[in-house]
């Protein structure tokens, strides 16, 4: 145990001195660091550009991004993981604990009052005089240094930094479901062309068999179309397990028994229009999940100077009063008393071995490492945005490639299917033709759910909400249901 000081005043001097220095421990507590001057410290030697390196408009972010897919279903989805997803309780629940320890640190900053009972009886032979009665005692550590402001502060901080932790993991749930509902469309959509692409290739062997029967072909044709058969029929396989694995996974985000029961759409959600994406900096003071980093540091700050605050002396004060009786006597003369007391102490810690000090360059540690975890984090959210947006325009020039590659394959089929009515080609002709036709709108699929996807990853990474309510409003109800 440390060593310390204690001493004892009189009562006047003590509330005298108390009142002195409660007046003037309001200015001991330090302001904490703004956002402005935490980006500095983290980004000091990094230049952050005005505007994106991709094309972008640089008009303020939209809020509500769930509404531009104009899907009921998918909104329905959502709304249903934010009430029942099992990971977004835990994070509600961790904000509850924030909460309960801002009231605890608040606690300490008041008076704290309590009741002291006693009573019981002796036999009469027993001369010990026994008290009874009862005191009601009051205690209360003045915050000289404000150290337990300083506490407090930290606690405040880092349940702001659990509600914006929380509204992240609000639109990280959000954008998952939307993109294991586009997924699960896909896979959907992608089984049915397996199934035709899978008809069309047993048509195709039959064929290749009834050439060779004629003397129109031979062995090595049968066999390489069975190989295609069993390729596509594989491939039909994979397809059936990867929509399962994303009915489950969906299912999952619901907070649904993973039974990959969940009907997918049968159509992919159509790709909304162009969405403005601000400035880089502005995503820094939007993203709650900076939000949350930057407030990390400010509750590692606070508790720096509650590490400082420990090194001073502390001033204590109690008070009681009660009413006791002597009931040994009391038969005699019935005697009763009051008591009241005021006390005040003093400690002063002397020598600690260097555990306050080391709690003080602990405390700093800290605090490097927060402001080091901001730095690391805004280079992530700058790179997702950008990254985001070259995505979309790159998948955004694939699909309408793609697209052009799906539509001369229908009519270079069509022109087969034609050519086969006149008697001018076979019919192996057209299911090839057909075959190569699925496998072009196959990638199209593919490339169209990748480009929903990385949309949602460009509302995520630019922190715009997802249910229409901004940033201010979040926090100052962060457990709104939704």
């Amino acid at each position: 145990m440390s060593p310390v000081v204690r001493f004892r005043f009189p009562i006047a001097q003590c509330l005298l001195t108390s009142c002195l220095l409660t007046s003037l421990v309001g200015c001991a507590v330090l302001p904490e660091p703004t956002g402005a001057q935490v980006q500095a410290q983290a980004l000091g030697r990094t230049v952050i550009p005005p505007n994106w390196s991709a094309t972008a408009s640089a008009a303020q972010v939209d809020e509500g991004w769930l509404a531009s897919f104009n899907d009921p279903v998918l909104t329905q989805l959502v709304h249903e993981a934010l009430a029942n997803n099992p990971d977004l309780h835990m994070a509600a629940a961790r904000l509850e604990q924030a909460n309960a320890q801002v009231d605890i640190a608040q606690a300490r900053l008041k008076p704290s009052i309590g009741l002291l009972t006693r009573g019981g009886s002796k036999p009469v032979a027993d001369m010990v005089p026994l008290l009874s009665g009862a005191m009601l005692r009051l205690s209360w550590e003045i915050d000289l240094w404000g150290g337990m402001r300083y506490g407090r502060n930290a606690a405040r901080a880092a349940r702001d930094a659990t509600s914006a932790e929380y509204r992240y993991a609000q639109q990280s749930l959000a954008a998952s479901v939307a993109r294991a509902w586009f997924l699960a469309s896909e896979t959907r959509q992608q089984r049915e062309l397996a199934t035709e692409m899978v008809q069309s290739a047993q048509t195709l062997l039959q064929l290749t068999e009834q050439r060779k029967r004629v003397g129109a072909g031979s062995d090595s044709d049968v066999i390489a179309a069975r190989i295609d058969l069993s390729s596509y029929q594989d491939a039909q396989q994979q397809i059936e397990l990867a929509h399962r694995q994303a009915l489950r996974a969906l299912e999952l985000l619901l907070g649904r028994y993973p039974g990959a029961d969940h009907a997918a759409s049968a159509t992919l959600t159509p790709f909304p229009g162009p969405v403005p994406a601000g400035i880089p900096m502005d995503v820094l003071n939007r993203r709650p999940d900076m939000l949350a980093a930057e407030r990390r540091v400010a509750a590692a700050f606070d508790k720096i100077g509650e590490a400082r605050a420990a090194m001073l002396p502390t001033l204590s004060l109690s008070a009681g009063y009660g009413r006791l009786s002597n009931e040994v006597l009391e038969t005699r003369d019935n005697l009763e008393r009051r008591v009241s007391s005021i006390t005040g102490t003093v400690a002063a810690p002397l020598y600690t071995g260097g555990a306050l000090t080391g709690q003080v360059a602990l405390r700093t540690a800290e605090q490097k490492e927060a402001v080091a975890d901001y730095a690391r984090r805004a280079l992530i959210a700058l790179g997702e945005v950008e990254g985001a947006l070259n995505a979309e325009r790159i998948l955004g020039e694939r699909e309408r490639i793609l697209n052009d590659a799906v539509l001369a394959s229908r009519e270079v089929t069509r022109l087969e299917q034609t050519a086969y009515r006149v008697g001018k080609s076979d019919l192996r002709a057209v299911n090839q033709r057909q075959l190569a036709t699925g496998a072009a709108e196959v990638a199209l699929l593919a490339v169209r759910r990748e480009r929903l996807s990385r949309r949602v990853d460009l509302h995520l990474a630019l922190g715009g909400s997802f249910d229409g309510r901004t940033a201010a409003s979040e926090a100052s109800d962060p457990m709104r249901p939704l």
